[in-house]
């Protein structure tokens, strides 16, 4: 199900966002039509959640840091798009429960897992959210790599390339209370993000 602002929001900057920079993807046949799992992918820049969104047809619901909604006019505009803020760094479970809320509504929980954009485009060490969220609510999770320049400008090439979905019988999170298991999920997660990232480069 998808929100009818967040319909809207997508089509407007489909057309504005396909004016200003040259974006080529790939993987589109690994996206699946309907929702209720975890898209994860490295951060390069802002616009980053944008040109991910355009091709999935599900809403997605980003995680993104608290200190985005300060500023009121974005806040209001990212929270009717679906965005919830996350206390970086305070182990936020009220964040953790709105993930998995979104994720039995069959939205998309999309996690940036580095948890900051990356300085030098290289993947950085990730963060344990995503794999806690896939653990508490059976999700599988879809990788995704974008790259490009540092600074994006008119008429940039970016490519946005979406991996094989993770199954999250393939995590091996049989004990969600079980630390081990938590560290071997994200092992696998690191492994498939770090491979794709090679592979868009």
């Amino acid at each position: 199900m998808i929100d009818g602002f967040y319909r809207f929001a997508r089509g407007l900057v489909h057309g504005i966002f396909g004016a200003l920079y040259r974006v080529r993807y790939h993987g589109l046949e690994n996206i699946p039509q309907g929702g209720g799992y975890v898209l994860c992918s490295n951060h390069i820049s802002q616009k980053d959640p944008i040109f991910i969104a355009l091709k999935v047809p599900g809403q997605i619901c980003y995680m993104a840091k608290a200190e985005l909604f300060k500023f009121k006019p974005l806040g209001f505009i990212i929270s009717h798009l679906g965005t919830f803020p996350v206390e970086r760094g305070k182990g936020d479970t009220g964040a953790i429960d709105a993930a998995g809320e979104r994720i039995r509504q069959g939205k998309i929980l999309g996690i940036f897992p580095e948890g900051t954009r990356s300085k030098d485009g290289k993947l950085q060490r990730l963060k344990s959210g995503a794999i806690v969220v896939a653990a508490q609510t059976g999700a599988d999770i879809l990788p995704v790599i974008v790259s490009g320049p540092k600074k994006l400008k008119i008429f940039t090439r970016v490519d946005v390339t979406y991996g094989k979905m993770i199954k999250n019988s393939d995590l091996g999170l049989t004990d969600i209370h079980a630390p081990s298991q938590l560290r071997a999920a994200k092992k696998v997660l690191t492994e498939q993000m770090q491979a794709l990232w090679e592979s868009a480069q």
